[in-house]
């Protein structure tokens, strides 16, 4: 595939990822409430309020993880555990979701980037 097309395919991948996945995730597992959970997880997309406080705000360029203060390594060790209460399980799965999905954009961005 030429990096012209992956450069359009991967925003859509990734906000697909962002959006559409945590709806499969909610309806497998928290099947009962899975429309609550998905919005819960679509709701976690605000832990990308730390991105106001880089400069530029977007960098297509920029990995979130272990830049952003929301999407360090002490912040995911966090969301991991908070997958142990019942009570902030859906968040710390749509957290941590979250999370592989910036580190995926990583990994592609950094394959587009280099030659």
């Amino acid at each position: 595939m030429s990096d012209e097309f992956l450069s359009v395919l991967q925003p859509i991948i990734h906000y697909s990822l962002h959006f559409l996945f945590p709806g499969l995730i909610a309806y497998i597992f928290f099947r009962e409430n899975w429309k609550k959970a998905w919005l819960i997880m679509i709701g976690t997309m605000l832990v990308d309020i730390d991105h106001l406080f880089s400069s530029p705000i977007f960098d297509p360029g920029r990995c979130s993880i272990n830049h952003h203060f929301l999407h360090t390594y002490y912040a995911i060790a966090v969301y991991f555990i908070l997958l142990f209460f019942p009570k902030t399980r859906i968040i710390a799965v749509g957290l941590l979701f979250h999370m592989i999905t910036d580190y995926q954009d990583c990994l592609w961005s950094e394959h587009l980037i280099s030659p």
